[in-house]
């Protein structure tokens, strides 16, 4: 098996950590400027676009709600697992792996940092649910971009979640239309 080029390393480091630089540092301006949910809507496009802060203790689409840990240890499992295909199977040979997956590791790392409550150090919750009580600490997903599809409001998210999304979407290209690296023939 030929090693992984260097030059895959330094490409996988700069896009991750670059996303994982955006996502961490928007969502602290946003917070930041707009506050924590439930405070004011700053819209870009009227009723279409705008900012406005949210946060999800589930994952796509608020689904699984109140399991943060589950889904910590699975971004934990997905980070190994990212790292291992490409750097000890060698998948990182090939650019588009390398660039997809890294997206996918920047989007794990920035919504893992909020999953583990360092998104919102010493910051507790002010209302009780099935998930939480008053004053527990907040272990959850912070989100900020505001989508409105007509009437109806798509999920907040926020730059990790867009580069998991692109990373997935590279992922199925590969799989439909990348060359294998081994025969140089379409893989289908």
């Amino acid at each position: 098996m030929r090693a992984v080029p260097l030059n895959r390393y330094f490409a996988f480091f700069l896009i991750a950590g670059g996303g994982l630089a955006a996502d961490l540092t928007t969502k602290r301006w946003c917070f930041g400027w707009l506050g924590m949910p439930g405070g004011r809507t700053h819209w870009i496009l009227n009723q279409v676009f705008g900012f406005q802060t949210s946060l999800n203790e589930g994952a796509l689409f608020g689904m699984g709600q109140g399991m943060v840990w589950l889904f910590a240890l699975l971004s934990i499992a997905a980070a190994v697992g990212i790292c291992w295909w490409l750097f000890v199977t060698g998948a990182a040979r090939q650019w588009l792996l390398t660039v997809a997956l890294a997206g996918i590791m920047a989007g794990v790392l920035g919504n893992l940092y909020d999953r583990l409550g360092l998104g919102l150090p010493g910051v507790k919750w002010t209302f009780e649910n099935h998930w939480h009580k008053i004053g527990d600490p907040i272990f959850a997903v912070r989100d900020w971009i505001l989508v409105m599809i007509g009437p109806f409001h798509w999920p907040n998210f926020n730059i990790a979640d867009s580069l998991l999304v692109c990373g997935a979407l590279l992922l199925v290209w590969h799989a439909f239309f990348q060359k294998d690296i081994n025969d140089g023939k379409t893989t289908t």
